[in-house]
């Protein structure tokens, strides 16, 4: 199958509509850069850590206060479920695996072996000592991946709907970008049982929880980077408009808009998120010379260099600024805000 039809192409059979893409070839004035700081091993972003910290201790200050009051007399439902906590997290984690093991598809060399290499090569980029379970689950259309763990064993789930027919990826570059991006998470910690349950109970709070869960994203992000770069497209162009017209969405034009959509409201909505708005993460994922923004909107419209490399230029004009009577019936463009 071809990754840059708009619509699947029928295995094997030709489709002359179908073209692959120039191969790009540096100019006379081409100049080799070191990789910018995000672009080669995989780091944290700055903030995962001091967050971490601090929600470990505010969750440890909880506990304590809970128990002093406990001993008080002041007993609750409520204090008694947080204070069973430990047992509850146990148990879910538990059933969550479970649940994969004897209802997913468990990806090996012979069952959806496209992402199987994938894992086994994240899992040996990342230093990791083990190959983490991989399993594939019926999408319903959705397209999602996640990844979690339970005593020892760690996994990862990618829904269907991010392979085709036969098990092959629609785009190999985008899947493997998903796949170290999940298997990234393994990697940096984020799905211990202890980091649950030291963060889990305000990770839902709203701005501090799911700012470090945008964090973890981006932290994420740097591992699905380090593996695949090409993949950054592909995977941005999957969240956001589907598995079938990924490779309609342009990423550059996609990324510029972190800059032009602004607001009270699209800032309450990234601080809200458990993770990064699509166009703050698209810009992040092309300039790679800083972590990504969690509170703040890219400012400056950036075009990448190579080597993870991005250089401001003058804003383009934007793709909805039409000349005067390009519209019919005397319409307008849009209002700007």
């Amino acid at each position: 199958m071809d990754s840059h039809a708009p619509i699947p192409s029928v295995p094997g059979v030709f489709d002359p509509l179908v073209a692959e893409p120039p191969v790009h070839q540096p100019g006379p004035d081409a100049v080799w850069r070191p990789p910018a700081p995000y672009s080669g091993p995989p780091r944290l972003h700055p903030w995962e850590i001091p967050l971490l910290v601090l929600l470990v201790l505010l969750t440890l200050l909880g506990y304590a206060a809970i128990l002093l009051l406990v001993s008080n007399g002041m007993i609750s439902d409520y204090f008694l479920a947080l204070l069973a906590m430990p047992l509850i997290i146990f148990l879910a984690r538990g059933l969550l695996f479970a649940q994969q093991r004897v209802n997913g598809v468990q990806m090996t060399p012979t069952q959806f072996p496209e992402g199987y290499r994938m894992m086994v090569d994240a899992a040996a980029r990342y230093g990791l000592h083990y190959v983490p379970d991989g399993f594939v689950v019926s999408g319903n259309g959705a397209v999602n991946a996640f990844a979690s763990g339970h005593g020892f064993r760690r996994y990862i789930v990618v829904y269907s709907d991010l392979f085709e027919v036969g098990g092959r990826a629609r785009s190999p570059e985008a899947l493997e970008f998903v796949i170290g991006h999940e298997v990234g998470h393994i990697a940096a910690g984020h799905t211990s049982y202890w980091r649950q349950l030291l963060t889990g109970t305000l990770m839902s709070v709203p701005i501090l929880g799911t700012t470090l869960s945008r964090a973890q994203e981006y932290s994420a992000d740097n591992y699905g980077y380090y593996t695949r770069p090409s993949g950054a497209p592909g995977a941005i162009g999957l969240l956001s408009a589907g598995k079938y017209m990924l490779s309609a969405v342009d990423f550059d034009q996609f990324a510029d808009r972190a800059t032009r959509e602004k607001g009270f409201f699209v800032t309450l909505v990234n601080l809200f998120s458990t993770h990064p708005v699509l166009t703050w993460r698209a810009a992040a994922l092309r300039d790679r010379s800083r972590s990504g923004s969690l509170f703040r909107r890219p400012t400056a419209i950036k075009r990448g260099v190579g080597s993870g490399h991005a250089v401001p230029i003058a804003p383009p004009p934007a793709p909805t600024d039409l000349p005067p009577g390009a519209l019919p019936n005397g319409l307008n463009p849009p209002p700007k805000f």
